[in-house]
């Protein structure tokens, strides 16, 4: 509940920075209707002791600016992120690498134009022989940052790879960080750039894979005014944040097929109760509490989990 009260009043800032995008019609009164609207009402359920409490229910917009449904896109993420990982290292017998590509910020002019030459290099840098060699796949993740002191902006990769096994004890196949260095250097053309990063990820999954699941902008960055705002959606709109290839695209199909659901934890907490919530401007405000039907105790029990905590 402070969570969702949190991204709830994030919201609310959301929806007055897109209230100019209407006046200009880059939006329509509709969209920004729901974003208003967005989690006002909601249902949690919980267990006995009500110390256990999970959202079952609520009205949502959709929208990829919103706080709420951001972070509710992300844990979903973080989940198949998870379960593909699993499978993977189970199934396919493979290892994985965690890839941050960068490079030096740019102002808000500039910020599209880098983004389009990101897309380019990282294609580049993926049909390279030494990197197609060793890469069986990958999951890859646009974020932007803000620095306020500077007023420019860093987008950047994180890209999980799936590689053999043997990539970390042949020297013929291993990539050092200076050689991954070098070769972001040569397919951006740029110089400039002194950093990358890159790992294993130790025991099948790391802290840092959840990188790629979370947001592709913070809302503390991109709500901080109407100015930088308006520089993070032109940026964004209409981008593929995130996306997957190779074994890690088959995967996902797999995924959303239900063909993984193996791979996914059961919850074993024993809901028993419904409480439902409306949005009172500032807070959330309970409505009423009380016991769920036998129809609802048998939907909602002993499912499988369908999402993880990122925060």
């Amino acid at each position: 509940m402070v969570k969702s009260t949190k991204k709830k009043r994030r919201n609310g800032v959301l929806a007055y920075f897109m209230e100019k995008l209407v006046s200009e019609n880059v939006i329509t009164q509709n969209t920004l209707k729901l974003i208003k609207e967005c989690n006002t009402f909601m249902v949690m359920v919980a267990d006995e002791s009500m110390e256990k409490k999970k959202q079952h229910k609520g009205n949502t917009c959709k929208n990829r600016f919103c706080p709420i449904c951001a972070w509710k896109k992300s844990r979903k993420d973080a989940l198949a992120l998870s379960v593909m990982m699993t499978y993977l290292k189970q199934e396919e017998n493979k290892e994985f690498i965690f890839l941050t590509l960068t490079a030096p910020n740019v102002q808000a002019e500039e910020l599209e134009d880098e983004i389009k030459d990101y897309n380019h290099s990282f294609k580049k840098l993926m049909e390279r022989k030494e990197i197609k060699k060793i890469a069986k796949g990958y999951a890859r993740k646009l974020e932007i940052t803000y620095n306020q002191e500077r007023d420019d902006y860093h987008p950047h990769f994180h890209v999980l790879i799936a590689v053999n096994k043997s990539y970390f004890t042949q020297t013929a196949q291993y990539i050092s960080r200076d050689r991954w260095l070098e070769l972001w250097q040569e397919v951006t053309k740029n110089p400039l750039i002194t950093q990358v990063d890159v790992r294993k990820v130790r025991n099948g999954r790391d802290d840092k894979v959840y990188e790629i699941a979370k947001y592709s902008a913070k809302d503390s960055d991109y709500l901080i005014n109407q100015e930088v705002f308006e520089v993070f959606y032109k940026a964004l709109k209409g981008k593929r944040l995130i996306v997957f290839s190779g074994l890690f695209k088959e995967a996902m199909t797999k995924f959303r097929n239900g063909e993984l659901d193996a791979y996914k934890e059961k919850d074993v907490t024993k809901y028993v109760y419904a409480i439902m919530y409306n949005w009172g401007g500032k807070k959330y405000i309970e409505l009423e509490k009380r016991y769920l039907t036998d129809e609802e105790l048998e939907e909602i029990n002993s499912k499988l989990i369908d999402e993880k905590e990122v925060d």
